[in-house]
């Protein structure tokens, strides 16, 4: 069995706990738009909840171990590398999505990371204030217009939406770690990212389950929320580039039409005007 995938996915349930940790409880939403983007919420609310009671009973458990016993320079190693390297797959999505000058300054951090951050262990990019961007391909598929699709709860995996459910076996293999050989290799450093990740939330997760009315409610409406933005951003991103790049069209257009204006108008042959005749010369 692939182990990769299932363990690389999961970082998606995890994700959604930055947001819920200090989100408010969800404003009630209109039934018809419940049945609209939820139409599964019984099997949904089944999963999320045979899902709960793996993270409580395995998952948790083993991420608090983690986190009580690695040093903490470590941890940010361990989160570094795998983040250097998700930076090549956000390259490449920031390139699809029209983001040209995004995607060469995720490359231009990989390749600082890679070579003067110890194979990225070390963040030089971020201390350089390079920012870091987050992009896969259910995020290219939305900014240019495919919609999200029902809300679905995947076994182990937890929430997603359908656009993005189909597009996790592209990015799976658009992850570099996904090459690593031998198998049991790539696999040993899948959950240990995966450990790392869910590690990082121990705390804003026991917020979000002590904060929330219902808190299959407040997942999903805290992961569609985040989803969306995050798509508007890249959308938003996507249009500055083009109305940036339009600008200076217009700009190089404009001077070299003034240039064009203010030049000289070059005289005739031999500086005699061309509706004179020259003088003929004497014998």
């Amino acid at each position: 069995m692939n182990f990769a995938l299932p363990v690389k996915v999961s970082v998606m349930v995890i994700s959604c706990s930055i947001l819920l940790g200090c989100a408010s409880e969800p404003i009630q939403k209109p039934l018809a738009f419940i049945k609209q983007v939820d139409p599964f919420e019984d099997v949904n609310r089944a999963t999320y909840d045979f899902n709960n009671k793996f993270d409580q009973k395995l998952f948790e458990p083993v991420a608090r171990v983690y986190a009580d016993n690695t040093p903490s320079f470590v941890q940010t190693g361990i989160g570094n590398f795998f983040g250097n390297m998700n930076d090549i797959w956000t390259g490449i999505n920031s390139f699809l999505q029209g983001n040209i000058q995004d995607g060469f300054t995720d490359l231009m951090r990989v390749g600082i990371n890679s070579t003067f951050g110890l194979l990225g262990l070390l963040d030089i990019a971020s201390e350089a204030q390079i920012p870091k961007h987050r992009n896969d391909l259910g995020q290219t598929l939305g900014v240019w217009g495919v919609p999200d699709g029902p809300y679905i709860v995947i076994p182990f995996l937890g929430p997603s939406v359908m656009r993005d459910a189909f597009a996790l076996p592209i990015d799976f293999y658009g992850d570099v770690w996904s090459y690593a050989r031998p198998v049991t290799y790539r696999n040993s450093g899948e959950v240990i990212r995966l450990v790392d990740k869910r590690a990082g939330y121990l705390d804003s997760y026991s917020l979000m389950q002590a904060a929330a009315l219902d808190e299959y409610i407040f997942v999903r409406d805290s992961y569609l929320q985040r989803i969306a933005g995050q798509i508007e951003t890249r959308r938003n991103h996507k249009q500055l580039r083009e109305e940036e790049e339009e600008m200076k069209k217009q700009m190089d257009e404009d001077d070299r039409k003034e240039g064009q204006d203010t030049a000289p108008a070059s005289p005739a042959s031999g500086g005699v005007k061309s509706n004179e005749t020259a003088p003929a010369e004497p014998r």
